[in-house]
């Protein structure tokens, strides 16, 4: 009998990309559109598994209730894995996996068109031109080439990014808690301090995990530090900023303009619709009011090969049972 698995939060691309895999058969996939959180894990009754994304609420009382319900395996289909309580969920036996790397030249090729946009006001320049509006006061950005681009944390996609980076002729430091010496010397790259980071780049780019410690990495002390007119941009986890502090630092004219495709509060709102009601989010709505500011709706892992990798990896994941992925610190998730 085929494994029943809660697949919470399922968008089409979802059902395209899990139901083309013949391995799929094996697995009776219950495609549920809403999140996992207190007052939907209900909705799991009868599965053996539950396949959650990036947004979907794991904490204690979540988990128990899964184990109360009869779930043994909770199969994350992303890298991230701080909205699940793990220790809870190693006291409870429940297993969890993960897919640790899917594509991480999806990302970091959004962070760089990220950045190129907002620099060449791209779509700002789209808006005008459909208004037919050719006029190009205003457009002006500047060559990347010769400046200076900080990469913080440097992983697979920081890496990736560095690397594309040298590419367009920039000098890139960076920083990270275990560096990569032999990488950093391959692409001339340059490991520093933190805060010599921060003041040196004309871009900062994020790629850090978020952990206790670097929650709200970049802050108002951070942003105070960075080069007058920089830019940030952050493909990696929103809670690395402090919403209120960067507002407030462009708000100042300190940065000169910011890119992101995740943001601090985006739980509830990204992945979803919103066109016909007002945002209810004060910050997002803010931020979306400056004019050098460019927002994606975590869209930076959307591409064929990527959605592609995440069913094949959860698909295995969910079909041998619940082996378990790599944690960071290289022991197992649970």
């Amino acid at each position: 009998m085929p494994t029943l698995v809660a697949f919470f939060e399922a968008k089409s691309y979802d059902r395209e990309y899990f139901t083309a895999l013949p391995a799929a058969a094996e697995l009776d996939l219950r495609f549920l559109e809403h999140r996992l959180g207190a007052g939907t894990v209900a909705t799991a009754q009868g599965a053996a598994a539950v396949c959650c994304f990036v947004n979907d609420r794991l904490d204690r009382g979540v988990l128990q209730r899964l184990r109360e319900l009869g779930v043994r395996h909770v199969a994350l289909r992303c890298a991230g894995f701080n909205n699940v309580d793990l220790a809870a969920a190693r006291e409870l036996g429940l297993a969890v996996t993960r897919v640790p790397a899917y594509s991480p030249h999806a990302v970091a090729e959004h962070t760089v068109a990220l950045l190129l946009t907002l620099n060449r006001k791209i779509h700002r320049a789209h808006n005008r031109v459909r208004e037919q509006n050719f006029s190009l006061a205003g457009l002006v950005g500047f060559d990347l080439h010769g400046k200076t681009a900080g990469i913080v944390g440097t992983g697979r996609i920081g890496r990736l990014t560095a690397e594309i980076l040298r590419g367009f002729g920039m000098t890139v430091l960076a920083t990270d808690p275990c560096p990569d010496a032999a990488w950093a010397a391959q692409h001339q790259v340059a490991y520093v301090a933190k805060s010599g980071l921060f003041a040196r780049s004309d871009v900062v780019s994020l790629h850090s995990p978020l952990t206790p410690d670097t929650h709200h990495l970049v802050n108002e002390p951070t942003l105070a530090a960075m080069k007058r007119g920089a830019y940030l941009v952050n493909t990696s986890r929103g809670k690395l900023i402090d919403t209120a502090a960067l507002i407030e630092a462009l708000k100042s004219g300190r940065l000169g303009g910011v890119a992101l495709d995740v943001y601090e509060e985006e739980e509830g709102v990204f992945f979803e619709d919103h066109s016909d009601h007002v945002l209810a989010d004060d910050e997002l709505a803010r931020l979306l009011t400056f004019p050098n500011v460019l927002i994606t709706a975590h869209q930076a892992f959307l591409t064929r090969e990527a959605l592609g990798e995440i069913a094949r990896v959860t698909t295995e994941n969910l079909r041998r049972g619940a082996v378990a992925q790599p944690f960071l610190d290289g022991t197992q998730l649970a």
